[in-house]
């Protein structure tokens, strides 16, 4: 190529931030476009396992992380409606010592902001949603709807479960439903009449709920559920849920649960949708991650940490050889995708945890030192 690859990040979620500032800190640059006019802090909490902790670390916001997060002692998994234990993983000093990072609970917003943080603004441009891409002999242009362009040599699509980026490289695809949903919610905890537990999930037969603090204040709960709906297939994060048809679903639930319910003053609901490992994440030119690549339902608490991951490695790649434009992606597409499907099934199978779990290979991972497949791997898997 003779010259720094130009890359165009699609996204400004987790995996587009981190893919940024990853690149950046190997002094590569690239620029992140938008499709949202301003970021919005939405009402949800999000789990940083140690795999995902140190990659904040790398990017110099753990100490910021760790200020505001709620750290918990242990993650309990509960019967639905006699409280018992199923079983309970030591975290806290436990996890640290073990993994070398912490486990941390925290606000979705307050991950996000951080990212932001160490992104200049001039990097970022928002309100840019993509309606065309088109590969050229000299590199890829890319079209927004308001009739703007820009060409790139690397199109990165951190664009989510609905990916313009993926749909450029694999076609039109509906994810798939899995007929569940997801409400969820944040709210002060002076709003509860009784003491919960800091973090548990409670396993019903047919649905579950996952409660947490959100941060070290312990002064905001987040509560997230997973209940059969085959008729919803609304995936906005945004849209309204009816409370009271909540609080039903969980009326025979343990006395925690009912009063985190009773004091919830309004939710979100979303339709919870994975995809089948995809064959391939690349062609040469555009690269897809996070979401985009390997949506997964919520029951590892994976889903930003993958794409996390996903930032960092496809960093390393690119920073290998940055005038091996197509050499790069397709070690990235070897070396991640693996990992990501194991994880894909794992939290599809929606049995993490509730019973006794060794999660090393999960929370041990280390992506900034994690082995990069060889070229002769990376080829075949793009032959493949």
């Amino acid at each position: 190529m003779g010259h720094a690859p130009r890359i165009a990040i699609i996204g400004a979620g987790m995996g587009g931030l981190v893919a940024y500032s990853a690149l950046r800190q190997r002094g590569i640059d690239s620029h992140i476009f938008e499709q949202a006019p301003h970021f919005l802090r939405l009402g949800a909490g999000i789990q940083m396992s140690p795999n995902a902790m140190r990659v904040l670390r790398s990017l110099g916001l753990e100490e910021r992380v760790k200020a505001t997060a709620f750290r918990p002692g242990s993650w309990k998994n509960r019967t639905w409606d006699t409280g018992a234990m199923q079983f309970e993983l030591p975290l806290g000093d436990a996890a640290s010592a073990r993994y070398g990072a912490d486990y941390l609970l925290m606000h979705r917003g307050d991950l996000h902001e951080a990212l932001v943080s160490i992104v200049p603004d001039e990097a970022i441009s928002l309100d840019r949603r993509v309606v065309g891409i088109e590969t050229r002999s000299d590199g890829v242009e890319i079209t927004f709807q308001d009739g703007t362009r820009t060409s790139a040599d690397i199109v990165v699509g951190a664009d989510g479960v609905h990916s313009r980026v993926r749909e450029t490289l694999l076609g039109p695809e509906k994810p798939d439903y899995t007929g569940r949903v997801a409400y969820r919610a944040t709210f002060p905890v002076e709003r509860l009449s009784m003491e919960i537990d800091e973090c548990t999930k409670w396993w019903g037969e047919d649905r579950h709920i996952v409660i947490y603090l959100t941060t070290a204040a312990r002064d905001e709960v987040y509560f997230v559920t997973s209940l059969p709906e085959p008729d919803w297939t609304l995936e906005s994060w945004s849209a309204k849920g009816d409370v009271d048809v909540l609080r039903s679903a969980f009326a025979s639930f343990h006395p925690q649960v009912r009063d985190v319910l009773r004091a919830c003053p309004e939710v979100n609901k979303w339709a919870i949708v994975d995809r089948k490992p995809l064959p391939h994440w690349q062609d040469g030119r555009m690269v897809i991650l996070g979401d985009a690549a390997h949506p997964m339902t919520p029951y590892m608490a994976q889903g930003a940490a993958m794409a996390m991951e996903d930032g960092v490695m496809l960093a390393r790649c690119i920073a290998e050889t940055p005038d091996d434009v197509a050499g790069a992606l397709a070690r990235f597409e070897a070396t991640r995708q693996a990992r990501a499907a194991r994880v894909q099934a794992g939290s599809h199978a929606n049995t993490w945890m509730r019973e006794r779990t060794d999660p090393d290979w999960c929370y041990g991972y280390d992506v900034l030192n994690a082995p990069i497949a060889s070229g002769d791997r990376a080829l075949n898997a793009a032959a493949g």
